[in-house]
């Protein structure tokens, strides 16, 4: 089914919505929320509370790109739902790895402005990334919004591991100097 038609679905409150959501986006956002939870029945309850999601945004939201609005949400409950599970047990995991790979480019939220700040920074992050080059994009995309392991980012795009470190330490830098050009404060 189109997404149109799906979203349509979801405005006219029809339980039908959730059922062509899961059939056309269900496997997408159980990658995603797996990649971040490694647990199955958890990612399998953060897609639940993705559909929930989308039921209670659509009205009044129509997303232009369902996929991506979707996708957004599974990640955001999923980092949720680990960070809360491992509030006592910092240290190992990927999840922890990654966001203290990116704690140095990016801003603490501690002003009252965070909101409008957040949305700025956002999109100081697109503006840089749209501005690099295609294979460091989605490099980094791949790590940092749907956190893809090294060796896994190694073997979809067939370079060595090595490398796609270097480039993540590169284009990190390179972000947090762009920020710091556009005045974000780190």
């Amino acid at each position: 089914m189109e997404d149109e038609k799906i979203i349509d679905l979801y405005w006219a409150r029809q339980e039908s919505a959730i059922v062509e959501t899961d059939k056309k986006y269900g496997n997408y956002c159980r990658s995603i929320a797996l990649h971040i939870l490694k647990s199955m029945e958890d990612s399998e309850e953060c897609v639940n509370d993705t559909w929930l999601r989308a039921w209670d945004s659509m009205p009044p939201k129509r997303p232009d790109f369902l996929s991506a609005f979707l996708g957004k949400i599974a990640r955001n409950l999923s980092i949720s739902r680990y960070r809360m599970s491992h509030a006592r047990k910092r240290g190992s995991g990927e999840v922890d790895l990654l966001l203290l790979e990116l704690e140095e480019c990016l801003p603490s939220a501690k002003s009252v402005e965070e909101e409008i700040e957040g949305k700025e920074t956002a999109a100081a992050i697109d503006r840089f990334l749209y501005g690099i080059e295609e294979e460091s994009r989605n490099i980094f995309i791949r790590r940092y919004f749907y956190v893809d392991s090294i060796k896994e980012i190694a073997e979809r795009f067939g370079v060595s591991e090595s490398k796609v470190k270097s480039q993540l330490f590169r284009t990190r830098n390179r972000l947090k100097d762009h920020l710091e050009k556009e005045g974000v404060v780190l």
